[in-house]
Formats: structure tokens, C-alpha cells, sequence
């Protein structure tokens, strides 16, 4: 069972949970709300059996670390080395779920020194967009999820049940958890980034998505077939960048590793092996 760990980072006191030794892998969860490392703590066992390090932080703003007055996507990539550094690690193997895939490409086109590997898991953002009936490009509002009043318990079941293919993996334990992430101080931190998100002008001055040849760190990105349009975007980056390392797995929704446990430990371990 995974250790619950506090530690200062840059003077934020930051909750991670850890398990195993070897190789660290550090997972990055999603930025909707109630998002936390806890959303792989069921994942941890799987690698530290097969050998690794398993790291989840929850990320400022998130779960039981601190929140810090910047609430950008740019502040919790520039924060992820810094928790290397609180931990004593060079560099290590990331893996990012959702908004934090943009995260671990950040740190790879950036800090290349500082990641060994990245696995990108349902990142929509990192996919070619859809052009719609009128022309326009589809809009993709990862890490967005929430209201804006703070969650129910049937408002959280209702936000797990519509992230994965298979429901029953959404008890009511995993629901508590989830409204327990969301209110409070964290539901005032979803609050400040999307306002944050709104007073930013402009944005990146390339979609990373389109940089992606660029990454000379290794990679592999896994979409669950049936997540948001992901079949349709996956075969699109197919064609735009035929040697990439790209994986659809049947019978998954956004949570691919709550979906299909096994198969997501053996295809990011597999990958991550030496």
C-alpha cells in the first residue's frame, strides 16, 4: 500500500504518495475538479511490483498540497522539477493524465535533462483537432470539468461515471474521495484558475500538439477508443506524424488507467524499461 508523504517544495507543503523502489516514475494527475494523486493510487502497486518508483503528487491547488498564488498551467510545469529536486532526483520517467500530458511535453521540450521518458494518457490538446460542419476547430477544455458551485456527491458520481467506459470501477468510496477533493480550499483553487484561465490573454503561440516532432525525449500517448472523439483524432495524428508512438485501447474512457489497470501498467512499463 502507498506511503502519504509531506514535503516543502519551494515553500509549498505538498502531499505525494509513493510506493516501491527502482526507477522513479512520477505521476501527474488531471486538473478537473477533485483531481488528486489518489486518482492512481490503485496504479502505484502495479509498478512498484514491477519494479519502479511510484510517485503521484497532488499538484498545487489540488488534493492536500498547498495552492499558490499562480494557478497556471506554465506555474505547475515549472513546479514538477522542483518537487524532483525536494526529493532528491535528478530527473525521472513522467507519466501525465489529461491537462498534466501538456505538463510532461512542457518538461521534455523545456527541461529535457530533467525527464528520462514521458507517457501522455488522454490528453486531448495533444491531439489533431476536428474541424466542425462550419469550419471551426473543436475546443478542448481539459481539466475545465466543474461547476461553479461546489460539488454534490451525485454531482462527482456523475463526473467519475462520465470519465470511464466501465461504471461499476465508480463506487461509492471513489465518489467520496472525489467530493471530498472538491470542496472547501480546493474548490476555491478551481475557481482562481479558471478565472485565471479567462484573464489570460492570448496562449501558446503554437498548439503543443503541432510540436510534437520536436520531442526528443521518448514517448508513447494512450487514448482510450472511446474518450471524447479520441479514435478519430488518434488516426489524424497518425497520418501527420507516422513514426509516432501512439496507442488506442478498446473499452476506455478518459480514466484509461482506472479502465483497463493491467493493460495500462504493461503498456507504460514495457515502455519505460531500460
Amino acid at each position: 500500500m502507498a506511503r502519504e508523504v509531506f514535503t516543502d517544495v519551494a515553500g509549498l507543503r505538498v502531499r505525494h504518495l509513493e510506493e516501491g523502489r527502482g526507477a522513479a516514475v512520477v505521476f501527474l494527475h488531471g486538473a478537473s475538479l477533485g483531481s488528486s494523486a489518489d486518482v492512481w493510487a490503485a496504479n502505484l502497486d502495479d509498478f512498484a511490483a514491477r519494479g519502479f518508483r511510484a510517485i503521484a503528487p497532488d499538484l498545487p491547488g489540488f488534493g492536500l498540497s498547498d495552492d499558490s498564488a499562480d494557478h497556471s498551467v506554465a506555474f505547475r510545469t515549472a513546479f514538477v522539477p522542483r518537487f524532483l529536486d525536494a526529493l532528491a532526483l535528478d530527473s525521472a520517467n513522467v507519466v501525465g493524465h489529461s491537462q498534466s500530458g501538456r505538463i510532461a511535453v512542457g518538461l521534455a521540450l523545456k527541461q529535457p535533462d530533467r525527464v528520462a521518458k514521458i507517457v501522455v494518457v488522454g490528453t486531448a490538446s495533444m491531439l489533431p483537432p476536428l474541424a466542425d460542419a462550419a469550419g471551426t476547430r473543436s475546443d478542448d477544455a481539459e481539466g475545465d470539468e466543474g461547476g461553479s458551485k461546489e460539488t454534490t456527491l451525485e454531482d462527482a458520481r456523475r463526473m467519475l461515471e462520465a470519465n470511464v467506459f466501465d461504471r461499476t470501477l465508480v463506487t461509492d468510496a471513489a465518489v467520496e474521495l472525489r467530493h471530498r477533493m472538491s470542496t472547501g480550499r480546493n474548490f476555491a483553487a478551481f475557481v482562481a484558475r479558471q478565472g485565471a484561465k479567462r484573464g489570460k490573454s492570448g496562449g501558446e503561440s503554437q498548439p503543443l500538439w503541432q510540436r510534437l516532432a520536436e520531442v526528443n525525449v521518448p514517448m508513447r500517448l494512450i487514448y482510450g477508443r472511446q474518450d471524447r472523439a479520441a479514435e478519430k483524432r488518434v488516426e489524424l495524428a497518425r497520418s501527420r506524424y507516422p513514426g509516432l508512438d501512439i496507442h488506442l485501447v478498446d473499452r476506455c474512457g478518459h480514466l484509461v488507467q482506472w479502465d483497463v489497470r493491467e493493460r495500462f501498467a504493461a503498456l507504460v512499463s514495457d515502455f519505460l524499461k531500460p
